[in-house]
């Protein structure tokens, strides 16, 4: 009988938010963050297209866990629409599709705006990674086929004009939720102001609970290669880690003992008492001396644990 295989590398947790450069894939950056902290699990949340810069979060080990609570998370992205091209995908990398001489007065832009705030219906681009009988949207755009993506409704909180100076550009600024398509976003207003447009800029500066002085930029650790000493380098990279606990901080929270923290480890679950506990709760995090120990649910004065962490 074999024995398993001992993972590789590091069993380091926690998040790492990286700033990520243009024209690096976002699944380049997780395997170069993987390799820099010598981790033996790494993900992301959320991708951001090679054309487009900022906050990457990167979850590390047990923080994989938690992916999909920073997933759901409002995202504020700041980007440039260039009017007159429509481009096959919808940004600087297609195509010219369709063109015009029509340039936008600030007025007509800012009028526009309203129809994009709340919640609205938006047809994906079809070069994205929405799935298609089973395809990948992007790669039946690649053989060439016109792929009918069917419309779904996103929340946009925000969209501000932040710069329309040049007649040919306008830098806008947008909050919005899960599954929204910035792109998307450019290729319609240039529809709905006649004059067609596409994105030139994108940068990704928020994603919920995650502020924008938390990114690191990518060069900043690729220099710490530099250190020989290689527990002296890792200690230096983790420097630069937020702890796991900080992705649910949306969630409600509860303190525990050591004691209930060795029970909820076994996945059996605790008693919750005390005239501030919760009294249900379908998703909470449990945590002992500060370390996140579970995220379960609470009902009938029981916290039970769905994920553990080690």
């Amino acid at each position: 009988m074999s024995r398993p295989r001992k993972p590789k590398g590091r069993p380091v947790s926690g998040w790492l938010i990286l700033d990520k450069p243009i024209d690096f894939g976002s699944t380049e950056a997780v395997s170069k963050i993987k390799w820099l902290f010598n981790a033996q699990k790494a993900g992301h949340a959320g991708t951001l297209d090679p054309l487009a810069s900022g906050m990457l979060p990167i979850a590390l080990g047990d923080a994989t866990k938690t992916v999909p609570y920073v997933m759901d998370g409002r995202k504020i992205y700041e980007f440039t629409v260039t009017w007159g091209e429509e481009r096959a995908t919808d940004d600087l990398e297609g195509e010219v599709t369709q063109s015009s001489d029509s340039r936008p007065t600030e007025e007509a832009i800012r009028a526009l705006l309203p129809n994009y705030t709340g919640v609205i219906n938006q047809i994906p681009p079809q070069f994205s990674a929405i799935k298609i009988s089973g395809e990948r949207a992007y790669d039946l755009a690649r053989e060439g086929e016109t792929v009918d993506i069917p419309s779904r409704e996103v929340e946009i909180f925000r969209l501000t004009l932040l710069d329309c100076s040049d007649a040919d550009t306008a830098h806008f600024e947008v909050e919005c939720g899960k599954g929204t398509y910035v792109r998307a976003l450019a290729r319609d207003f240039g529809r709905d102001l006649g004059c067609y447009g596409h994105v030139s800029g994108l940068r990704r500066t928020f994603v919920a609970p995650f502020a924008e002085e938390t990114m690191v930029p990518l060069a900043e650790l690729v220099a710490l290669e530099a250190i020989e000493d290689q527990d002296e380098r890792l200690a230096a990279l983790d420097a630069f880690m937020i702890d796991t606990a900080e992705a649910l901080s949306s969630l409600p929270h509860l303190a525990i003992t050591d004691d209930q923290a060795h029970r909820l480890k076994m996945g059996n679950p605790i008693l919750v008492r005390g005239r501030d506990a919760p009294v249900a709760e379908s998703e909470a995090y449990a945590t002992a001396r500060g370390k996140l120990i579970a995220i379960g649910e609470i009902g009938e004065g029981e916290f039970r644990p769905k994920r553990v962490f080690v």
